[in-house]
């Protein structure tokens, strides 16, 4: 996706909007910033932030979800190995 002035404009304002409206705190720099603005546009009752949130899908060629995608299910192996188990970034290492 290019970054050019008018998705950073069009970013800039519907992150003001999300911030004030939901209280969502979203960087730009964020690899998955405009997923998460598209997300709070989605969930917003303001026709404006709808419309900042449709224009943002459009400009980076992403598409506006009707709803927020459930997450994959981690399947758990039916072998685990014994020992110590603990989580680093949402995978299970066994040590």
């Amino acid at each position: 996706m290019e970054l050019n002035k008018e998705v950073l404009d069009c970013m800039k304002a519907l992150r003001r909007r999300l911030r004030e409206e939901q209280d969502v705190d979203i960087r730009l720099s964020q690899p998955n910033a405009v997923g998460a603005m598209l997300d709070g546009s989605l969930k917003s009752d303001d026709e404006e932030t709808r419309r900042l949130g449709q224009r943002l899908a459009e400009l980076s060629d992403q598409p506006q979800r009707a709803s927020a995608t459930p997450l994959a299910a981690v399947e758990i192996p039916v072998g685990a190995p014994s020992g110590s188990v603990r989580i680093y970034r949402g995978q299970r290492i066994y040590a």
